[in-house]
């Protein structure tokens, strides 16, 4: 059985398709001119920022000229036609690898553990001093707001050089992130299952323990796997202020004009990273299932 469309007035049909089509063109003009703002807004923070097309095209034959001087070794071979030779240090660039993942470890790990303490008081929906959560997001918009390198320069001046300084800088900017991603997760939570927990008698600490922290443990856990994952890269350069890691022997190679030693070491920081990375993302697609991921 067919039904009927009904058809209406060509006048009506052509008052509405008016007012379609001025709909439309109002539509391409916003779109229009928010697209020429946005590339006057370019331009002018180009010339603001004195970024030159001219200097970089000019100059970007130095650019490529540097790899392909990285991958070639003293003898003039290419670095692939004798892997031994170009990776004769694996061993202790290994060994200096490892010791910027358990940097990055250990900081991520202790910035968790404070952003975690911290992000309550943050929240808006979960502390109603605003004196106190005020004074909690400031401290964590310092922790970050300030380049971890900065950090660690800062802190090899004050202990000396060595993996220590790496930590705490990883984990000073850690709570910085981690407590702000915390704190708004914390936010979009039910509170309907903190005013049950409350309504039994039971403190603060217990409505967060048993009512909200269920609803937010899987994305803390996420959110702290893929914050160790950016430390592994940010430890990989704190070596360039004596932060400790495989950045203190890049560094060295680079001074030293060592140019296979300089591709060989980002070879191996390529190849950890993406071990990492992908290790990390199976764990939370393990943990969390695919749709928990960041």
């Amino acid at each position: 059985m067919t039904a009927a469309v009904p058809i209406l007035p060509s006048q009506q049909l052509a008052t509405l398709n008016e007012a379609y089509r001025q709909a439309i063109a109002r539509k391409r003009l916003r779109i229009t001119l928010a697209t020429a703002v946005f590339f006057a807004a370019l331009v002018i923070a180009a010339i603001g920022a004195e970024v030159n097309l001219r200097t970089f095209f000019s100059h970007f034959g130095n650019f490529v000229g540097y790899f392909d001087r990285i991958l070639t070794l003293e003898d003039g071979t290419r670095v692939w036609t004798n892997i031994g030779e170009w990776l004769w240090g694996w061993r202790k660039w290994l060994n200096l690898l490892g010791e910027t993942v358990l940097i990055s470890y250990v900081g991520t790990l202790s910035g968790a553990i404070f952003a975690f303490a911290l992000n309550f008081l943050a929240a808006e929906n979960t502390w109603p001093a605003p004196w106190l959560r005020f004074a909690v997001k400031r401290f964590m918009e310092f922790c970050r707001t300030v380049p971890d390198i900065v950090f660690a320069l800062i802190f090899v001046i004050a202990f000396g050089l060595g993996p220590m300084a790496g930590v705490l800088a990883i984990a000073i900017h850690s709570i910085g992130a981690l407590g702000k991603q915390f704190s708004e997760i914390v936010e979009n939570a039910d509170m309907k299952p903190v005013e049950g927990v409350r309504s039994t008698g039971a403190g603060w600490i217990w409505c967060m323990r048993f009512a909200v922290l269920p609803q937010v443990a899987a994305g803390f856990a996420s959110y702290t796997l893929l914050r160790f994952e950016i430390n592994v890269r940010g430890a990989s350069v704190m070596g360039f202020v004596g932060a400790g890691g495989i950045g203190q022997e890049l560094v060295v190679a680079i001074r030293k004009f060592y140019y296979s030693d300089v591709s060989a070491i980002l070879l191996m920081i390529i190849v950890t990273v993406f071990v990492i990375d992908i290790a990390t993302g199976w764990a939370r697609g393990r943990l969390f299932g695919k749709d928990a991921r960041p």
